[in-house]
Formats: C-alpha cells, sequence, structure tokens
C-alpha cells in the first residue's frame, strides 16, 4: 500500500513536471504581434503664400513669397497654385498688397494687385497722397531719364505780360520751383523701371502729392509750362520723405508785379497758392 502510494505520488509529480514544461515551451515560443499603423499617403499642391507678414500697401517682392505643401482637398479655387501659374512668383513681383497677409498665408488675386491691374496706381499711391499726370516733353521731363520711383522738382515757367509793374519794355518769362522732392509714380503707363532701360521717353508723368499741393499744381499748369528737375538718387532711397510747397518767398524771389501768394488755412494744414498777375483777371 505504500509503495502504490509512493507510485502514484511519483507519477503526479512527473505529469505536473511534465505539464509546467510544456505550458512554458507554449509561452516562450509565443512571439508578440507588433501593430504597424498604416500610413496613408494625402495627395498634396504646392501654394504660394506669404513668407513673412505683408502690411496693407507693401509692395511685394520675390522673397515675401514661397511655395508651401497645402492637402489637395483643401486648396480653395481662389489659391495660386504651382502647377496652374508656375510663374506666380514673377507674375506678383512688384504687386502692392490690397490688405494685411499673415506669414503663411495663402495668395490670392483678390489680395495683390500687380502692375497690369486697373486698380495698380491707386494701391501704388502712400496713404493720404494724390496722383497727379502732366504732359512732359523731353526737354521738360530732364531727356528722358526721369524713371518710376525718381525724385523730382517741379518748375513752372509763364509768360510776363508787357508793361507790366516789373517796368520792362516786352514780354518776359519766370521759372519758380512750386515743389520739391515730388516722388514719380509712372511715366506714361510705366510703373517700375525695367531691368536695363536707362531712358524712359513718354509723354506723361504722373507724380504723387498732397491733396493741397495737387490744387496748386493744377494751378500752376494752368498758369504757364511746366518742367521736371531731376533729383540725386539718394533721394529716391529714402522712403520717409514728402513733398514740399515752395513759395515766391522761399524762392528768394519778390512776389511785386508777379502774382499775389494766398495764404490758406484748411483743416488745420497752412498752405500757399501763387496767382500771377494778368493770367485770368
Amino acid at each position: 500500500m505504500n509503495a502504490m502510494r509512493i507510485g502514484i505520488l511519483a507519477l503526479a509529480l512527473i505529469a505536473a513536471g511534465l505539464a509546467a514544461f510544456l505550458a512554458r515551451s507554449l509561452v516562450s515560443n509565443e512571439t508578440p504581434q507588433v501593430v504597424v499603423p498604416q500610413i496613408i499617403e494625402q495627395p498634396m499642391a504646392e501654394v504660394l503664400v506669404a513668407a513673412a507678414d505683408i502690411p496693407l500697401g507693401q509692395r511685394v517682392g520675390k522673397g515675401d513669397l514661397v511655395w508651401q505643401p497645402w492637402p489637395e482637398d483643401a486648396v480653395s479655387g481662389s489659391f495660386v497654385t504651382q502647377d496652374v501659374q508656375p510663374n506666380a512668383l514673377d507674375v506678383f513681383g512688384g504687386a502692392i498688397a490690397r490688405s494685411p497677409i499673415l506669414a503663411g498665408e495663402p495668395i490670392t488675386s483678390g489680395k495683390l494687385v500687380s502692375f497690369e491691374n486697373a486698380g495698380f496706381m491707386s494701391a501704388l499711391l502712400s496713404p493720404g497722397m494724390r496722383a497727379v499726370s502732366t504732359r512732359i516733353s523731353p526737354e521738360t521731363g530732364a531727356g528722358g531719364f526721369i524713371l518710376p520711383n525718381d525724385r523730382v522738382d517741379v518748375i513752372v515757367t509763364m509768360r510776363l505780360r508787357s508793361g507790366g509793374e516789373d517796368g520792362g519794355s516786352g514780354d518776359g518769362y519766370r521759372s519758380e520751383t512750386i515743389l520739391r522732392n515730388v516722388r514719380v509714380l509712372a511715366i506714361d503707363q510705366t510703373f517700375k523701371e525695367v531691368e536695363g532701360e536707362q531712358v524712359v521717353v513718354g509723354k506723361t508723368a504722373t507724380l504723387e502729392m498732397l491733396p493741397a499741393q495737387a490744387e496748386g499744381f493744377a494751378l500752376a499748369a494752368a498758369q504757364g509750362e511746366l518742367s521736371l528737375a531731376l533729383r540725386p538718387l539718394a533721394d529716391s532711397a529714402r522712403t520717409d520723405q514728402v513733398p514740399t510747397s515752395v513759395s515766391n518767398q522761399q524762392s528768394g524771389r519778390s512776389s511785386a508785379g508777379h502774382g499775389t501768394s494766398v495764404r490758406i488755412l484748411r483743416y488745420g494744414v497752412e498752405t500757399t497758392e501763387t496767382t500771377v498777375a494778368g493770367r485770368g483777371q
């Protein structure tokens, strides 16, 4: 009886050990399954965006714009894409921002106006300024060497009627500078200097000036012939300048016998307008 019990216990121990060995073998042979996430490549399009913040009215250079990948399903029809307009960097280079554009914001045709569009001139004007045009010739326009973005002085030449108070025996002429440091916006329909072009012979020059100066400019154009005197390149490089008016007293000439200077106060701004005696009187 004791031998039988011992045999049964031995068999039980052997069976338990064998079961443990088999269980351990099964567990060690199982390899963990690694779940690899499935990557779905989304179609992308190259969209033109702002490389940095572009404020309202700023002239945009090629460095201000960059192509950026954009999900195709999020591309609006108003976006500028590389497959549709691959030369967009050249097209919009030199354009003016119609509204503020944030860095990374897609460019649309409504946010930038290029020089080929009709609204370019109004976007080109500085805040508070006006665009005024005048007829020019090679003789009155510095021989055609005046280009857009140059700075000029405006000179008026008036004919004096004979028998005036100056005691002259015949007709004479008088010239004076009425505006200094005026920015040239365009020559004819040319809004920017063409690369390598040093002379633009046009018939019309468009200038930028203050509203009160535009009134005096129109008056001077009716009284005499206007000429443009080209200023140094250093004046064109400065961007913080405003054209200044020059009265008869500032130019060192007496107004007696030649005209009358009238000081006008408009909205707290004092301006001087000059009328020439014998013209329209």
